[in-house]
């Protein structure tokens, strides 16, 4: 991993998207932005993301935990944060079975959401240190 930790943003709400962005731009992140699970999927080879803030619901459906397998399978490597608008247990326990390595619900409490992050960057750099 680089010194500059590279983040992919994946939710149909554009403007999440790019306030998200804004906001980690500003903290010395590289972002990209996927607006579909398959967005995502089709960019993960280009980007590689170090660490991926992946929305359960977009367009009317838990496309999130859809491609979340996916994605883990195409980039293991990748930290994914799953964030829902919904505080639902058993749709914790399911991205938790299915690789997510970290769940926050909206509305966005940035600094929770930045701290998150950032312990998923900080186990990066000690896992890749350990190699």
């Amino acid at each position: 991993m680089n010194d500059c930790p590279k983040l992919m943003v994946v939710d149909d709400e554009v403007d999440v998207c790019n306030f998200v962005k804004s906001f980690f731009g500003m903290r010395g992140f590289e972002v990209a932005m996927a607006f579909s699970g398959e967005d995502a999927l089709g960019r993960l080879s280009e980007e590689r993301p170090d660490v991926m803030i992946l929305d359960v619901m977009m367009h009317g459906w838990k496309e999130g935990l859809e491609y979340l397998p996916k994605i883990k399978e195409r980039l293991p490597s990748v930290k994914v944060i799953m964030v829902t608008g919904v505080d639902d247990e058993e749709s914790v326990r399911l991205a938790k079975s299915l690789g997510a390595d970290g769940y926050v619900t909206k509305p966005l409490v940035l600094e929770y959401l930045e701290g998150t992050v950032l312990e998923k960057v900080k186990n990066l750099k000690r896992e890749s240190s350990h190699l």
